[in-house]
């Protein structure tokens, strides 16, 4: 859907990304093949005093098996040959970029964060001066989840899947860490579980509750989700705080 490594947005900004003809390269991400010249000189001036924080909850690169146009893309209805397309273009789209940046480019598009929301991360790192920053990191410091801690004797996370993509930056993950180093336990809720003991305990995460495994029903799961939640925080307070 957004597989354009940023380009949208730094052209919004005052980039010129333009084709072997001069014409600026059409939206989308596959267009970026037809990019022959980057133009950046002309981004809004106003940029260079802003102090940009990329909050990513994701630590994919840009291109390859785990970027944005592998990982994301199906997700959003892209086919393998749409995901072929989109990543060949996203790497001529760096290769480009080198040439009007320098070697700095390379570096960000392997960065983590750059391959988040369809490589709006690699946009804001190499066009954008952002840093990157775990998003979870930002967002407990915004909530004061520090201090919330310090009266707590359980954490209670959750995520509608509990997978592989889970360990990459998101929430779960990150507050799961966070209580781990200070000897405060985690357990999640979630719709579907797609990790094993092992990967949960790597994780910080002593015990997951899954609606799934008490319906498997998925219609049900989305339908009853209430009823069901209140079913498994019984479980879990007789577990872990009578």
């Amino acid at each position: 859907a957004t597989t354009d490594g940023g380009a949208g947005m730094l052209t919004a900004l005052g980039a010129r990304l333009l084709t072997a003809d001069g014409t600026p390269v059409r939206p989308g991400g596959a267009a970026l093949a037809e990019l022959a010249r980057a133009d950046l000189s002309r981004l809004d001036p106003r940029l260079a005093e802003v102090d940009l924080v990329l909050a990513s909850d994701v630590d994919n690169p840009l291109t390859g098996p785990t970027g944005a146009a592998a990982v994301y893309g199906p997700q959003k209805g892209a086919d393998e040959d749409d995901v072929r397309a989109l990543d060949a273009a996203l790497t001529h789209y760096a290769r480009v970029l080198t040439e009007a940046l320098g070697d700095r480019v390379a570096e960000a598009a392997e960065a983590p964060g750059a391959g988040a929301a369809g490589g709006i991360g690699f946009g804001a790192l190499v066009g954008l001066g952002a840093r990157f920053r775990p998003g979870i990191e930002v967002m407990l410091d915004v909530l004061g989840f520090a201090d919330a801690l310090d009266r707590a004797d359980l954490v209670i996370t959750g995520e509608g899947s509990l997978d592989t993509q889970t360990l990459h930056g998101k929430a779960p993950a990150g507050v799961a860490a966070a209580a781990r180093a200070r000897g405060v336990d985690t357990v999640a809720v979630c719709g579907r579980l797609a990790l094993d003991a092992e990967a949960l305990e790597k994780a910080g995460i002593r015990r997951a509750y899954a609606l799934a495994e008490i319906e498997p029903d998925p219609e049900r799961c989305f339908s009853e989700a209430g009823p069901l939640l209140e079913k498994i925080a019984r479980t879990l307070g007789e577990e872990w705080l009578a």
